[in-house]
């Protein structure tokens, strides 16, 4: 009887937080949070952190570089004490780009990807480029969601360039478990950016592709002057120049997200890495042995 009224209530909880974050303004929410994170007054953001841990019990400030922030988006973009995230050095260990729960992950079986049991999608419809999308079409995915309350910095899992980036403007659905499940292709509809990282041919192919979401919709790389948010009107594809080591920071979300990586089908998970489990950034995500002729290349 017990374990009946728990699944109720969890149920009835669910139900609850779908409507809360996915039937409302969505967009002039999001535009509310991004205008109330960048005011500067320290009373006010240490309110808001407040109010804010008393729905996120995990958060950890103490491991944050600094201690006292000027605004919440100071608080959400922080950067975390030296040697707190130690990076798996061996070179055939692609690492987590983030702290994160795992979501769904494992093979892309002809182009299909499952964003929850039972909703698929193609990878044609989150990544629009077949250039890019065609490579992992039997490759291997891994979902990886920030929660608000996490470090919202993500990284190089490899030593890489990147040569260009393309941002795609859509919706700022909720991005957690609850809306995964009712709402069909939520990554697709969301604003994201999709980042093909160059490394040696025999290497393979990896592609990232962060997703914005409500009280989000807001992604900052290091290597571009732009800010991508719902105000941006550039250019949709943006050329760069940028060298990374692995473990070197790429960027941040404004708030918590989700990241998509795609590799080809010469990496394989790594020992514990399954739907549910916390990683750290740093960590090992992929193993990969090299390619003979390299990844497909139209």
């Amino acid at each position: 009887m017990a374990q009946g009224k728990t699944i109720a209530a969890l149920s009835a909880q669910e139900r609850l937080n779908f409507l809360l974050t996915n039937r409302i303004p969505r967009r002039w929410l999001t535009l509310f949070m991004g205008w109330y994170s960048q005011i500067q007054s320290p009373l006010l953001t240490k309110i808001s952190i407040k109010i804010w841990s008393l729905f996120a019990e995990d958060l950890r400030l103490e491991d944050a570089k600094k201690q006292h922030f000027i605004s919440l988006q100071d608080c959400f973009t922080r950067q975390l004490k030296e040697g707190l995230r130690p990076i798996n050095p061996h070179v055939d260990i692609i690492t987590s780009p983030c702290d994160a729960i795992i979501g769904e992950c494992g093979s892309v079986a002809a182009g299909n990807v499952f964003q929850a049991k039972g909703f698929p999608y193609d990878i044609s419809d989150l990544i629009p480029n077949f250039h890019i999308s065609h490579q992992y079409r039997d490759g291997i995915f891994v979902t990886l969601r920030l929660k608000s309350s996490m470090y919202h910095r993500f990284h190089a899992p490899v030593a890489c360039r990147v040569n260009k980036l393309s941002y795609i403007s859509g919706d700022t659905w909720n991005v957690n478990p609850v809306a995964l499940k009712k709402i069909e292709k939520l990554f697709c509809k969301n604003e994201r950016a999709v980042i093909e990282l160059q490394m040696e041919k025999s290497c393979g192919s990896i592609t990232l592709v962060p997703v914005a979401a409500i009280l989000v919709a807001s992604m900052k790389f290091n290597f571009l002057p732009h800010t991508f948010d719902l105000k941006y009107k550039g250019p949709n594809q943006v050329n760069c120049d940028a060298s990374f080591s692995k473990g070197d920071e790429m960027g941040y979300f404004q708030h918590g997200s989700t990241i998509i990586l795609f590799a080809t089908s010469n990496h394989t998970l790594c020992d514990g890495i399954q739907s549910g489990a916390p990683i750290q950034m740093g960590q090992a995500l992929l193993t990969r042995k090299p390619l003979v002729n390299g990844p497909f290349k139209p």
